[in-house]
């Protein structure tokens, strides 16, 4: 109910705008974009012609509103309004983001454009931005705000909160971080227990000593597990000396677990890893696709010289042909949902190392479960649809399937094991080996129990 009443209001509001693009009613239409809220408004990008982004973009104000608005695109599409900007107007908009921001946008620019921008802004922001920029892309570093609300371990609690009234910039006080004289991270506050002790008391008798900090070269995967973990709303980053350098925050960490959860998903389905791939071109997705799909190609391959070598056992028992889909179909969809099971729980950390055999054996028993029960069914399938044929037709069928589950539950869960010890990552590798393995290992076991108990 409530999606079918956000789709309802979005559409309205793309109405409206395109109602006041026609008219060329700018100031309503910057009224507008005031009072629509940043992540909408990329949502209703989407629905416009890039003529209508465009115009739109160009009445914007250069303020937090924009910085936000262009956060919250998809990454082409940044680049390609900005792409026409002048310098003067992306710096303004620079200015205006917060130091998590302004990497990001200042990436998604030609490095020319970029370092253009980034010389016409102050100095201190082009340090801060630069050394924001050296982290490595998918760190904690790139993450991470530099403006971060810090008190002296010395103060009161009542000065404490003097103190934070009159901060209007910091990023997230929900979390005060406590320093020493030398200005090291020594502990943190939260505002409740602020707010709750007694104006007199200082702030090193209430603060938590036991800080969990990251570095910032930190992956952003394991900062996503720690704040998942611990229901962190932020996270410090520190340096070696446990100098405060800035924090990740849970909204960021959010649009990690997205980012990562989507490249995940793309790359088992073997369509690559960019997260933008619905905005690309028909050539272009097909190009990205076009490697993933060689592996399944070469499993097919294989699969149909196996079913050439054993010529001779389909043309005794025709029967036998009709049974090759499902017999591969249900093996593959069993070896897919294993090999997810096991990629995912690797991403959630639920899968531990030295847990292996345990984990296989499990799923060993889950195909040998599914395997008997879609056995028994589609035996006696065979043996009642297909009477003419070999009175062995329902036990070849039937044993075919439930060892080719039992295979494919296996290689799912083995090869996505297999590959993290390989220091592969097992969300890149683990769908086109596993289809390739099942097309092949599916048929081979079929036509072997068939010669076996059809003596043929």
């Amino acid at each position: 109910m409530r999606k079918e009443m956000f789709n309802h209001e979005i559409n309205i509001l793309r109405d409206t705008y395109r109602r006041l693009l026609r008219r060329q009613a700018k100031t309503n239409l910057i009224k507008l974009t005031r009072k629509t809220h940043p992540a909408d408004l990329a949502i209703l990008f989407r629905h416009f012609t890039l003529e209508e982004q465009t115009e739109i973009f160009t009445l914007m104000n250069e303020n937090e509103h924009t910085a936000e608005f262009l956060t919250e695109l998809d990454d082409s599409l940044v680049s390609e309004l900005l792409s026409n900007e002048n310098l003067e107007r992306i710096a303004s908009i620079i200015e205006k983001a917060p130091t998590s921001d302004q990497s990001g946008i200042l990436n998604l620019l030609k490095d020319e454009k970029a370092q253009s921008v980034i010389e016409l802004l102050n100095i201190d922001e082009q340090e801060e931005i630069a050394e924001i920029m050296g982290y490595p892309e998918d760190s904690a570093g790139s993450l991470m705000n530099t403006e971060v609300f810090t008190l002296h371990e010395s103060i009161t609690a009542g000065d404490a909160i003097k103190t934070l009234q009159d901060q209007e910039d910091a990023e997230m006080v929900f979390y005060l971080y406590i320093t020493d004289d030398d200005d090291r991270l020594v502990g943190v506050i939260s505002l409740r227990i602020l707010t709750t002790t007694p104006s007199t008391t200082t702030l090193k008798d209430i603060m938590i000593k036991n800080v969990h900090t990251i570095r910032p070269e930190t992956d952003q995967e394991e900062v996503a597990r720690i704040v998942a973990q611990y229901n962190f709303l932020a996270v410090p980053v520190v340096d070696s000396e446990s100098h405060l350098l800035g924090i990740v925050t849970v909204d960021d960490v959010v649009d990690v677990i997205r980012e990562e959860a989507t490249e995940d998903f793309l790359q088992m389905a073997g369509a690559g890893k960019d997260r933008e791939i619905l905005l690309k071109s028909s050539w272009e997705s097909a190009k990205t696709r076009l490697p993933w799909l060689f592996a399944s190609w070469i499993g097919g391959v294989i699969a149909a010289y196996l079913i050439g070598v054993f010529e001779g056992m389909l043309e005794n028992i025709i029967a036998l042909a009709a049974f090759i889909p499902v017999i591969l179909g249900m093996g593959g969809n069993i070896a897919t949902q294993s090999s997810t099971i096991i990629v995912r729980g690797m991403a959630t950390g639920r899968v531990n190392i030295g847990g292996e055999i345990k984990l296989i054996l499990k799923e060993m028993k889950v195909g040998i479960i599914l395997g008997a029960l879609y056995g028994v069914l589609l035996g006696v399938f065979a043996k009642y649809i297909f009477a003419d044929s070999h009175t062995n037709l329902g036990i070849v069928v039937g044993l075919s399937i439930c060892v080719s589950m039992l295979v494919a539950a296996t290689v799912g869960t083995v090869i996505p094991l297999l590959l993290r010890k390989l220091d592969i990552d097992p969300a890149v590798a683990t769908g086109p080996f596993v289809t390739t393995s099942i097309d092949i290992l599916g048929v081979l076991f079929y036509f072997l129990i068939a010669g076996l108990f059809l003596s043929i």
